[in-house]
């Protein structure tokens, strides 16, 4: 049984403790057994009042022996007092792995057991964390890092990416998808993904070209015509070509180029495979018309975000 614990203090953001919390829930019912028991815990125990006033149930960490430790996120000021500091370096010391979601991490430097490590937090507060905490190396543009036996994740929703990722770190694939599939998240996006996701700047308004996005980005390396989007959401080339233009500001072919550059930047910066099949595998015909959206996006081609991510992990 593999014991994980939530550490809360005064302010802490709900969302950040429920959404990992659901996922690792969610691993019993469908292995049909517990794989995972749930400890939620805070420095004195009790009730610990949220940033939003919610009040959640907790006991004292004396005696507790953990597996893996997370330090949700919430307000900075009451995080970093002396004795949240010092039970969170307690508990760490015992546990196997730690991790943190979103504002978190102030936790975990304050703590020291960030330091010398890659880590990231809500791209709102990353510049804070990386000026109070220099000896951070702070990526401010990424869903979550692991950094050996630490994990840091940005904010709300990625704490559900960073605990999809335990989940599969520690019992494989195939029950990290059906955790998703449970939770009903389209899929777990990969820590080196931007937090600004090309589906989430272009925010349509309607379900219809929400869902040709979706297409889209679970289809990249199959032509992606203005006909298949429309065949996919049941509208004709014209209506749809309309919809998505007035809803996006922007072109189908112009928002599957954006797509496919994303998925392709992943892939630079956390593997090895030759820029050509990266091409391929994305949808791009050729790596030079890839090259050139990588310029035209991004201002530099895609050999230097490989680069960028090799000097990262010297």
């Amino acid at each position: 049984m593999h014991h994980i614990g939530f550490f809360l203090y005064p302010g802490h953001q709900i969302l950040d403790f429920a959404g990992p919390f659901g996922a690792f829930e969610a691993v019993a019912r469908i292995a049909d057994r517990p794989l995972y028991a749930l400890e939620v815990l805070s420095r004195a125990g009790g009730k610990v009042r949220g940033s939003g006033g919610a009040m959640v149930e907790s006991r004292a960490p004396k005696g507790v022996a953990l597996d893996t430790l997370i330090v949700v996120g919430g307000d900075i000021a009451p995080m970093r007092a002396p004795g949240e500091v010092a039970a969170v370096r307690a508990l760490a010391a015992k546990a196997a792995r730690v991790a943190s979601v979103c504002t978190g991490a102030f936790l975990l430097a304050e703590a020291g057991l960030l330091a010398g490590r890659r880590a990231t937090t809500h791209w709102r507060v990353a510049h804070l964390l990386q000026r109070e905490y220099p000896a951070v190396r702070v990526e401010a543009d990424r869903i979550f890092i692991a950094d050996r036996d630490v994990w840091t994740s940005a904010g709300i929703t990625a704490g559900i990416d960073l605990a999809l990722a335990l989940i599969e770190a520690d019992h494989g694939v195939e029950m990290a998808r059906e955790v998703a599939r449970e939770l009903v998240v389209y899929h777990r996006r990969s820590g080196g993904q931007s937090q600004f996701s090309p589906l989430s700047q272009m925010e349509p308004a309607t379900d219809r070209i929400r869902l040709a996005l979706a297409f889209a980005r679970d289809h990249l390396p199959e032509p992606l015509g203005v006909e298949r989007l429309a065949e996919a959401v049941h509208l004709s080339p014209r209506q749809f070509s309309r919809a998505f233009r007035r809803e996006t500001g922007e072109t189908p072919a112009r928002a599957v180029e954006r797509l496919r550059v994303e998925a392709a930047r992943v892939r630079l910066r956390e593997g090895a495979e030759p820029v050509e099949q990266i091409a391929r595998a994305v949808g791009f015909t050729d790596p030079e018309r890839m090259r050139r959206a990588f310029v035209k996006l991004h201002g530099i081609p895609p050999q230097a975000i490989r680069r960028a991510a090799r000097q990262n992990l010297d």
